[in-house]
């Protein structure tokens, strides 16, 4: 039977190698247990949420979604665990880190250290994560709350993002989710994907097939713009009227 104090602890690597040595470090360790290894970020938030994970060893460079967007989702959850980067040497990353008390193990991870770190472990705070946000370059993903669980949502299959009251709607091909970034902030992070149309609207550039003026109920004519697999269409502000034509130019 395990102790009531045992930790639970998921490490994410996408080196067999790093894996393999994090897990004999913890084979030497009293009152921990691996409940489960992952290759990128999108497998370790999967983990955290089946295994309800005290700690996750996360390594900073992974393919399909790397640690620092790991760390963003986290926040999503009611419990997130406490989080360990670990990372070769990065000395901008490794800075930032210092600054905002976020720990980290530099590789090759000795035991001591490891130990040590695993005694403090702590979740992190979501003002520390803001301030790691300058490292990431961009998101890959959309974390939604939905039910209690945590979804992701590629960004790449985002059609358009609406501002609706103090939420923003996330639309797929599939269905809608609600998020709760700011249209503002999104235009910051993402400005080379989505473009604006409208106050309240971004469309993804990728996804606009035209555009067409239609009468509304004063007989005024107004612009919208078309899009590809969904039957909605977007209007178009008038000042923003000259980047939808130099799409369609």
């Amino acid at each position: 039977m395990e102790n009531a104090t045992t930790l639970k602890i998921i490490i994410a690597d996408d080196e067999a190698p790093a894996r393999n040595r994090l897990r004999e470090l913890l084979d030497d360790i009293p009152n921990v247990t691996l409940v489960g290894e992952a290759k990128n970020g999108k497998e370790a938030l999967a983990l955290v949420e089946e295994q309800s994970a005290n700690v996750l060893l996360l390594d900073i460079r992974m393919p399909q979604m790397d640690g620092l967007e790991t760390a963003q989702h986290l926040q999503k959850l009611a419990s997130p665990p406490a989080v360990i980067f670990t990372t070769a040497f990065d000395a901008y990353a490794l800075q930032a880190f210092d600054i905002n008390a976020v720990d980290y193990l530099l590789k090759p991870i000795r035991q001591e250290r490891l130990q040590t770190a695993l005694n403090k472990a702590r979740a992190l705070q979501p003002a520390q994560v803001l301030a790691l946000k300058p490292l990431l370059p961009r998101r890959t993903y959309f974390s939604v709350s939905e039910r209690g669980r945590v979804l992701l949502v590629p960004v790449a299959d985002v059609i358009y993002l609406r501002a609706e009251l103090k939420y923003t709607t996330v639309r797929t091909k599939e269905r809608e989710y609600l998020i709760d970034d700011s249209l503002t902030t999104l235009e910051n992070e993402f400005g080379d994907h989505f473009l604006r149309l409208h106050r309240n609207c971004l469309v993804a550039v990728n996804r606009i097939l035209g555009y067409e003026k239609r009468p509304d109920e004063l007989g005024e004519y107004h612009c919208v713009a078309l899009l590809k697999d969904v039957p909605e269409t977007v209007i178009v502000s008038r000042r923003q009227m000259h980047a939808l034509k130099g799409l369609a130019g």
